[in-house]
C-alpha cells in the first residue's frame, strides 16, 4: 500500500494558504482598533465635556466598524473556503488519477461536486438550530459505466462547526463584541486613572501600524497590544481551524467516492514539536471511512488525511512510498509520529513531549515500538496523561 508523495505535501500548502488568508482578516480588525486609537490620541487637550462627548463618538464608531468587520470577515472567509473546497477535490481527484496507470482505472476515478452554498453553510448555519440534516451523498446514476459524480451539499456543510461547537459567523461576531467592550474598559480605567492617552494607546495596539503586509500572521499577532494580541491569533485558529476542516471534508468525499481504489485513509500529523497529544497518537493509523476521526481534531489543528491505496487488491505494481516533510528534513510517507521521535535527540524528544515524559516514552518505544508508545502517552479520550498518571500506570522511571 502506498500514497502519492504530493498529498503529504498538501498539508503544508493548506497551512501557508490559511496564513495568507489570516492576515487579510487580522489586518483588517487591526486597522480598525489602530484608527480607534489615532482618534483617541488627539483628546488629551479637549475639554472636559467634550472630551466625554468624543469618547462616547469613538467608542459608538468603533462598535459599529468592528460589527462590519464581522460580517466581512464572515463573506470573506465563505468565499475563500468555498474556493478551496472546490480546488482540493480536484486536487485530490487529480493525485488518485496519477498514482494509477493509464486506462481504464485512471478514467474511471469518480469526482465531487461542491455545491455552491456549500460553505456558506460551513459558516453561517448552526446545526443545532435545523430540524433535519440529510447527510445523503446525492449520487447521481453512472451511464455505461461511466465515472460517478458525488455532491459536497449544503446540507453536510451545516454539520461541520468549530471544535468548541460554534459556527465561524458566531465567532467572529464573539470577538467583535468583546474586544469593542474591552476597548471601552482599557480606555475608560485608564483615563480614570489618570494614565495618559500615549500610554493608553501602546498597551492597545503595541508596536502595530496600519497595513502590516511585511510581517507573518505570527509577527503581527506577537507586535500588538492588549487589543489585538489575543484577537488576532483567535482569528488565525479560526481562520486556520475552518480551512482545515473544509479541505479535509472535500478530500473525504472525494476518498470514499472512490472506495473500489482505496478502502482505508490515513491520519497524517505535523512532524513538529508543536504538534498535540492526540494527533501525535493518531499519526500513521488507518482507519475506515466513515469510522475514524477526523482533523481538526482542536483549533489550530494542522493534521491532514490521506488515501491508502491498495494497489495489491488492485493487482497493478506499487510505487515507492512517498516522501513527508518533518521539521529536520524529509522521511518516508509511512514513518509515524513516535518512530520520527524516538531518532530525535532528548532535547527535540523534551520540546515535543515535556522533560519529564521523554523518559516514560523512551521506555515504552522499547517495550511496545514508537508508534504503540506514542499512542499510550494519551488517554482513550485523546487527552493527554500526566507524569503522576503515567507514573501510575507505568511505575517510576530512573
Amino acid at each position: 500500500m502506498s500514497t502519492p508523495a504530493r498529498l503529504y505535501k498538501n498539508a503544508i500548502d493548506l497551512n501557508r494558504y490559511s496564513n495568507s488568508v489570516a492576515r487579510r482578516v487580522i489586518n483588517a480588525y487591526n486597522d480598525i482598533i489602530i484608527d480607534a486609537v489615532d482618534q483617541l490620541r488627539v483628546i488629551d487637550d479637549l475639554a472636559a465635556p467634550v472630551k466625554a462627548a468624543r469618547l462616547r463618538s469613538i467608542l459608538a464608531q468603533l462598535k459599529e466598524s468592528l460589527d462590519g468587520w464581522a460580517g466581512d470577515a464572515t463573506e470573506l472567509t465563505a468565499t475563500e473556503l468555498q474556493g478551496i473546497a472546490e480546488l482540493q477535490s480536484e486536487f485530490v481527484t487529480e493525485q488518485l488519477r496519477k498514482a494509477l496507470p493509464e486506462g481504464i482505472l485512471r478514467s474511471n476515478i469518480n469526482t465531487v461536486e461542491i455545491s455552491p452554498q456549500f460553505a456558506q453553510s460551513v459558516v453561517t448555519t448552526d446545526p443545532t438550530q435545523l430540524n433535519v440534516v440529510t447527510l445523503s451523498d446525492d449520487l447521481f446514476a453512472a451511464v455505461n459505466g461511466a465515472p460517478q459524480t458525488y455532491s459536497l451539499t449544503a446540507a453536510q456543510g451545516a454539520t461541520i462547526t468549530l471544535p468548541n461547537g460554534q459556527v465561524v459567523s458566531k465567532a467572529f461576531r464573539g470577538i467583535a463584541t468583546s474586544q469593542a467592550e474591552q476597548f471601552s474598559q482599557v480606555v475608560r480605567n485608564g483615563l480614570l486613572t489618570g494614565e495618559t492617552t500615549p500610554s493608553i494607546a501602546k498597551r492597545l495596539i503595541g508596536s502595530l501600524q496600519f497595513g502590516e503586509e511585511a510581517k507573518t500572521v505570527g509577527q503581527i499577532a506577537a507586535a500588538g497590544g492588549q487589543l489585538t494580541q489575543v484577537a488576532d491569533n483567535q482569528i488565525i485558529a479560526l481562520v486556520r481551524t475552518s480551512i482545515n476542516q473544509v479541505a479535509n471534508a472535500a478530500s473525504q468525499q472525494v476518498y470514499e467516492g472512490n472506495q473500489d481504489i482505496t478502502k482505508k485513509y490515513r491520519y497524517i500529523a505535523t512532524l513538529d514539536t508543536r504538534t498535540s497529544a492526540i494527533c501525535r497518537a493518531l499519526d500513521g493509523k488507518e482507519f475506515e471511512y466513515g469510522k475514524g476521526p477526523m482533523p481538526p481534531q482542536h483549533f489550530n489543528c494542522r493534521s491532514t488525511t490521506v488515501p491508502v491505496i491498495d494497489y495489491k487488491a488492485l493487482d497493478i505494481p506499487s510505487p515507492p512510498e512517498g516522501k513527508r516533510a518533518s521539521m529536520d528534513g524529509p522521511v518516508p510517507g509511512n514513518e509515524t509520529y513516535g518512530q520520527w521521535l524516538a531518532k530525535q535527540p532528548r532535547t527535540t524528544q523534551a520540546d515535543a513531549l515535556g522533560p519529564g515524559k521523554v523518559a516514560y516514552f523512551n521506555r515504552l518505544a522499547k517495550k511496545y515500538g514508537p508508534t504503540d508508545a506514542m499512542a499510550k502517552l494519551v488517554r482513550d479520550d485523546g487527552s493527554e496523561l500526566t507524569l503522576a498518571q503515567l507514573r501510575s500506570r507505568y511505575g517510576p522511571v530512573n
